[in-house]
């Protein structure tokens, strides 16, 4: 929210981008100013918005700005003139956040109800466009609205929309017919809440300021008011305070300590006893002597003496009683 507030700073230079209509418009027979601001509380963040305005000699001129969530301005000023009953003619300026300005003027023309409006519109790059309509009254909070706008290549869309009011609400629909014969349909609702509150179906909240300050008469459709009443200021009720919620303090685990864990040893095995027996006599066994080998040529006669079959009885325990390998 600091960002916001430091960004909407750049509010007051709108206010002086009027000032000087309103030192010029003030110096006439007959003059009116006012001044307001507001803030818009919408899905998309918040936009602040401040104007100024001046009437005098027949013409009022008003500068006003909005500055949206992120900071860009933009800033719109113009003049409506009266030349006429019912005639009136208007010119100004819009500068969009880029830098970009696009030049509108126009003329309105209202009668029985109705008012028709013609205008022009030219781009930074030169490009036009041109715009036509009218808004009529069909009764007593009940409007209805047509146009189109034709673009630089030719392209016209057309517009239709209708309003409709009761009590501290207006409902309207509408639907936007493109070149290529596509519809778009829209409808919203804007209801007062309170006094410079209002509502829409859309989520938003806009907050209405208004400063009024006026002196001598104004003339106003060519009727002469003498105005003498004091400035009047509405101040805005503050957003609703923030509330702050301290998150649950953590919960407490008991973790047990681990149970004691007695180790028996297992008991040591039993000695080994070991016999020592007398060591068995060596047997010696003479083997015959071996006949003499006879050699008949070309054949040999080998003869050797026959195999002898013994047994190794290796080392073992009988019982407790190691005996040790032997030759059986």
């Amino acid at each position: 929210m600091t960002y916001r507030l430091v960004r909407s700073s750049r509010l007051p230079r709108l206010l002086g981008v009027a000032a000087g209509t309103l030192v010029i418009l003030a110096s006439t027979p007959a003059f009116a100013a006012w001044g307001g601001h507001g803030t818009a509380y919408t899905p998309r963040g918040v936009y602040h918005g401040a104007h100024v305005g001046a009437c005098g000699g027949g013409s009022c001129s008003h500068a006003g700005g909005v500055v949206g969530p992120y900071g860009g301005l933009a800033t719109n000023t113009g003049t409506v003139t009266r030349n006429a009953p019912g005639q009136f003619s208007n010119a100004g300026t819009a500068t969009g956040p880029n830098g970009r300005s696009v030049q509108h003027d126009g003329s309105t023309s209202c009668a029985g109800g109705t008012c028709s409006h013609t205008g022009d519109l030219t781009g930074p790059n030169g490009q036009s466009a041109t715009t036509a309509g009218s808004v009529t009254r069909e009764g007593a909070g009940q409007y209805s609205s047509s146009g189109t706008v034709t673009g630089a290549n030719g392209n016209t869309v057309g517009h239709a929309t209708s309003t409709s009011c009761a009590g501290a609400t207006c409902y309207r629909s509408g639907t936007v017919t493109g070149t290529q014969g596509g519809i778009v349909t829209h409808a919203g609702s804007a209801t007062q809440v309170a006094p410079g509150v209002v509502t829409t179906g859309g989520g938003a909240t806009v907050v209405h300021g208004t400063t009024l300050a006026t002196g001598g008469s104004v003339t106003a459709v060519g009727a002469t008011v003498a105005v003498s009443t004091p400035p009047v200021v509405v101040t805005p009720p503050p957003p609703p305070a923030a509330i702050y919620v301290p998150p649950a303090p953590p919960a407490t685990v008991y973790v047990p300590p681990p149970a004691k864990v007695v180790v028996v040893p297992s008991p040591p095995p039993p000695a080994r006893v070991v016999v020592a027996t007398t060591p068995m006599p060596a047997v010696v066994v003479q083997a015959a002597a071996l006949p003499r080998t006879v050699y008949v040529a070309p054949r040999a006669v080998y003869v050797a003496r026959p195999a002898r079959a013994a047994v190794l009885v290796p080392g073992h325990w009988a019982g407790a009683v190691w005996v040790p390998a032997r030759v059986a």
